[in-house]
């Protein structure tokens, strides 16, 4: 007998330990609660801490509270001006209705799904009515390269550009995901690239393009050696001619003292003066394989014939 009210106490306490258990639970201060009874929502618990239900027939299902990433997979999608790209993008949102939300898609892996139609068809629907400029630029400012020079010369004025692109699919698809209990915080363009059947085509001119710029800047760079060599040719010729006139106005005043000297010495022993100029002529005139038909009477060896008689 002691035994069977042993089990029965402790069946007891058991059960009163599952009633308790059941009949609390705790909501963190990042979540939200939603109490179920039979799988009907009945109430929405946001503050955070130690709350009641009523065990066995009440549930209770906890959502996130904080903002939620959603990254979608890259789209291809033609743009207005023919052009195919890849469009990748990304958002924020938050569960604004929890009763909503855990009526119409249950849980987060439900909700992914659902922001995955609804912004991929607001980004298709944008990006196919505009240009592939207005999904790139932003504004109308030139896009310069490290040297500062401007890289396109000419550029389409963008209209509507991308953050306003970016918020009108924002708009667009805010006003489809309130039904599912959702609020869309932001939608963003992560990354737009060609489709690989174009982008051979687009390096190519890019190549081109960096080709074109790299002959103009070959080209400047001639002129400019041209205009430098020009220029040293002019200065040395302005140099070299300065001091060939120095030079021959030097060489004219060592001539006329060389002649004030020569006539000064001629005045003084003329006889003198032209046996020293004769002496001067024999190296000048005979060579080694030199050979001279000379008269007998001929001046040239004048002073030779006549030293001993002197």
């Amino acid at each position: 007998m002691k035994n069977v009210t042993l089990i029965v106490v402790g069946v007891i306490v058991i059960v009163g330990l599952l009633l308790i258990s059941g009949s609390f639970y705790t909501v963190l201060e990042v979540e939200l609660a939603v109490i179920t009874q039979f799988g009907k929502p009945v109430r929405v618990v946001r503050d955070p801490g130690l709350h009641m239900k009523v065990p066995f027939v009440q549930q209770a299902t906890f959502f996130e509270k904080r903002i939620l990433e959603w990254d979608g997979r890259a789209t291809q999608i033609p743009t207005k001006d023919k052009k195919f790209i890849w469009v990748d993008t990304y958002a924020r949102w938050r569960i604004a209705d929890p009763l909503k939300f855990l009526q119409s898609v249950r849980d987060e892996l439900g909700a992914q799904a659902r922001l995955d139609n609804v912004i991929d068809a607001a980004v298709r629907d944008y990006i196919t009515e505009q240009l592939l400029i207005e999904a790139v630029k932003s504004s109308n400012r030139p896009l310069v390269q490290s040297e500062g020079e401007e890289i396109e010369r000419e550029v389409v004025e963008i209209k509507v550009g991308r953050e306003k692109l970016t918020r009108d699919i924002l708009a667009k698809a805010r006003e489809l995901v309130p039904q599912y209990g959702i609020e869309l915080v932001d939608v963003r363009i992560k990354r737009i690239n060609y489709v690989q059947s174009v982008r051979q085509k687009v390096f190519s001119r890019m190549i081109a393009e960096r080709e074109r710029i790299a002959e103009q800047y070959r080209s400047e760079g001639q002129g400019e050696r041209s205009k430098i060599l020009g220029d040293m040719e002019r200065d040395l010729k302005e140099i070299t001619s300065e001091a060939y006139k120095i030079s021959q106005k030097i060489k004219g005043k060592a001539d006329g003292k060389s002649t004030r000297i020569y006539a000064s010495a001629y005045n003084r022993d003329p006889e003198f003066y032209s046996f020293l100029k004769a002496l001067e002529s024999y190296p000048e005139a005979i060579g080694k394989d030199t050979w001279l038909i000379l008269t007998t009477d001929s001046d040239f060896f004048k002073y030779l014939k006549t030293s001993s008689g002197r």
